[in-house]
This record gives structure tokens, C-alpha cells and sequence, in this order.
């Protein structure tokens, strides 16, 4: 029977790694490669797949220490997509071929990941998608036509998470197929959504005849709702369960601004702060305690109140903000129209932050969808009546 590893097993795992490829003289690459080779990308993932099947408690363990040696990360935020989402569907779902061919170029930053779920007629009821994959008996391909729409990353992304219809007869949540899709495939076009804040960090993205390989399937044909659950928990987590230092995020600006600019306060914006910041105070305790609960198996409903709490707290936060910098607030850096490969709320000015974070109600589940999800999966509360949950796709109104 395998020796459980402890946290002094990790230490002298990840000291090992260090002495044998030093930060300050080994190609970034190749560290977070060795890295992952040595079970030390996510500890919790099994052996041979950048883990060792240890608590995933003890990855602050590993991190620690290469925090202390100023070792490289993989800059999660520009792979979050592939980190949050791609990964543990592809470790709960894919076949051992899939799982060893694209989690280490995931983690390590080597391919940039994107998700292909939203289309233009099924946002927030996403099981209404149209998008359609047809298997090519012949070649034992999915041809795959539709279109996506809000794709982050889609500009820079090697792969997909995708699903799409593959039995137009079932009702609109059975008959839905999970594929990993080829973004370098002639057939892939992406296009830039321009934003409110000027940018497009959004994408539209048209298929037309991708032929995706049954090998690059996800779970059972006709299963692929009940695999995208897996996705949608982890990316609600992912978005509003961060981890994060006291004052990390939104309210760090703002209430560095207080302190810096004192011909700015007023009784009443010191009221509103004090509030804020005790409210981002709980949500940051909030995350850490839902991660702990991420230890004992999946992340579940509870992840959808986190990022609903997210997303009220950031508009309100940046709202207060402009207010608080006056005429200053008003002004907006840069209205360049460029296609950034990550999003940077702390980094910018007050101006962005409360533009962009109008996006945070809409993005990974609509506030509407995941109030739903709330009322019904954690509180318990009836189910609203639908009337469409056992008619055939394709006999409903569109």
C-alpha cells in the first residue's frame, strides 16, 4: 500500500525540483514542464497527470515554496479558461489518450483554451442551443456547423471545450454532445466583439463542416448537459471563488484611493466604503471556505452564490469609485480598439473597472440563471413551471 503523501514529503518534493532546475537560470517553459512532471502542477490530480493523488489542501504547500524562490507560475489568469473549466472536464470525461495529450500543454500555458457554449439564440437557456454535429459514418468524424457568440480567448486559443446537438428529436437537454474542438481547423472563424470598454476581448465564432474526431469526444453520445454541468460548476468557482489577499481585487484600488486622496472623502463615501469592505471581507472568507469544501470531492451549487456575489460587489464597488475620484472619474484612459489575451481589473483605471464589470452579471451564467440555480439547488425551493422540458428540439418555438 502507497505511503499517503504529507505536507514534509511535499516540501522535500518541491525542494528537490528547485535544486534541480533553478528558477533564476532554467527557461520558464521548461520549469513549469519539469514541474508538472514532478506531480507538483495540482497536487490532487492523479500521478502522470501533474499531480500525485495527494489532499488538494496541500497545494498552498507546494506553492509556498516556489513563491519563496521566486519561481515562475504559468500566469493562470491568461489560461483561467483551461485551468477552471477545460481541466476537470477533460479529468472527469476524457479517455486516458486525451487526458496524457492535452493536460500538460494546458497547464503549462503551451495552448490557450476557450469555451464554445453561448450562441446567439441560447445564452442563458443554453439547452437551447442549435449549433449541430453530425457523425460522418465514413470517417467516424462529427461534422459540426452553428455559431458561438461571447467566446473569450477565442482570438488566441489552440482548443475548444465544446457541445452541440446531436439528436434534434430528443428534448433540449438530452441530445446535446460534449467535443473538444481544433481552433486551428480551416473551417473555425473567429471574429472580435467590441465592448463597452473598447476593447473585444470577446469573439463570435462561426463553424462551418469542422470534422472533430470521435476520439476528441467527451462522455456518452447524447450525455453532453450532464458533462457541461461539470464545466459550469467549476467556472462558477473559478470566477467567484478565487483566491485572493485581504483588499485583493476590487477593493484594493478603491480603498488605496481613500487613504492616498483624503480631500476626497466625504461621511457618506466613508459609510459606503466601510460597507464594501466589510462585504469583501466575507466574500473573500466566503471562497476560501468553499474551497476547503472543494477538498472532500466537486464543487456543487454553492459556487453560482459565490460568483452572483461576485459579480453585485464588483459593480457596486467600481460605481463607488468613480464617485469617490469626482471629475476624475469620469475620464477614460484609452478607447483603443485591441484584443487583449487576458482581463486586468486591478491594473487599469476607474474608468474600466466600472465598464467592465458591467460584464460580470452576464459572463459564466446570467445573475437571473444563477439566482434559479440558487433558489432551487441550495435553498430547495420549487422548480418555475416549464413546459418544454420533454418536448423534441425540434419542435420548439424559435
Amino acid at each position: 500500500m502507497a505511503t499517503a503523501i504529507d505536507a514534509d514529503e511535499l516540501r522535500s518534493r518541491t525542494r528537490r525540483l528547485l535544486a534541480e532546475h533553478p528558477p533564476a537560470t532554467t527557461d520558464r517553459t521548461d520549469f513549469l514542464r519539469a514541474r508538472f512532471d514532478a506531480g507538483l502542477a495540482w497536487v490532487h490530480y492523479p500521478e502522470g497527470l501533474g499531480g500525485l493523488d495527494a489532499p488538494r489542501s496541500l497545494q498552498a504547500v507546494v506553492d509556498a515554496e516556489l513563491a519563496a524562490a521566486d519561481a515562475p507560475d504559468n500566469d493562470p489568469r491568461r489560461i483561467g479558461i483551461g485551468l477552471g473549466m477545460a481541466a476537470p472536464t477533460l479529468l472527469a470525461y476524457g479517455s486516458d489518450e486525451v487526458k496524457e495529450r492535452f493536460l500538460r500543454p494546458l497547464w503549462v500555458g503551451e495552448e490557450v483554451w476557450c469555451q464554445l457554449f453561448s450562441e446567439p439564440g441560447a445564452g442563458s437557456d443554453l439547452a437551447a442551443l442549435g449549433t449541430r454535429a453530425v457523425l460522418d459514418e465514413a470517417t467516424g468524424e462529427w461534422v459540426v456547423n452553428g455559431q458561438k457568440v461571447w467566446t473569450s480567448s477565442a482570438h488566441v486559443a489552440r482548443w475548444a471545450i465544446l457541445i452541440a446537438r446531436t439528436d434534434p428529436d430528443l428534448p433540449k437537454h438530452k441530445g446535446i454532445t460534449y467535443f473538444i474542438c481544433d481552433m486551428s481547423d480551416p473551417g473555425v472563424e473567429v471574429r472580435p466583439l467590441r465592448q463597452i470598454t473598447g476593447e473585444a476581448e470577446f469573439n463570435e465564432v462561426f463553424l462551418t463542416d469542422v470534422r472533430i474526431p470521435d476520439a476528441h469526444r467527451l462522455g456518452e453520445i447524447g450525455d453532453g448537459w450532464r458533462v457541461a454541468q461539470t464545466t459550469l460548476m467549476n467556472e462558477r468557482v473559478s470566477i467567484g471563488g478565487a483566491r485572493i489577499p485581504r483588499e485583493g481585487g476590487m477593493i484594493g484600488p478603491v480603498s488605496t484611493t481613500w487613504r492616498e486622496r483624503p480631500e476626497l472623502r466625504t461621511h457618506d463615501l466613508h459609510r459606503r466604503l466601510l460597507d464594501l469592505w466589510v462585504d469583501s471581507e466575507v466574500a473573500r472568507l466566503t471562497g476560501e471556505r468553499l474551497r476547503q469544501q472543494l477538498v472532500a470531492g466537486q464543487p456543487g451549487p454553492e459556487g453560482s452564490a459565490m460568483k452572483l456575489g461576485f459579480a453585485r460587489l464588483n459593480q457596486a464597488i467600481s460605481g463607488l469609485e468613480v464617485e469617490l475620484l469626482g471629475e476624475e472619474g469620469l475620464l477614460y484612459g484609452d478607447w483603443t480598439m485591441r484584443r487583449p489575451e487576458l482581463v486586468d481589473f486591478t491594473g487599469r483605471d476607474a474608468g474600466y473597472r466600472y465598464l467592465r464589470s458591467k460584464g460580470n452579471s452576464i459572463e459564466g451564467g446570467t445573475t437571473e440563471v444563477l439566482l434559479n440555480i440558487v433558489a432551487e439547488r441550495v435553498l430547495g425551493l420549487p422548480s418555475e413551471p416549464r413546459n418544454d422540458k420533454d418536448v423534441a428540439w425540434k419542435d420548439l418555438a424559435r
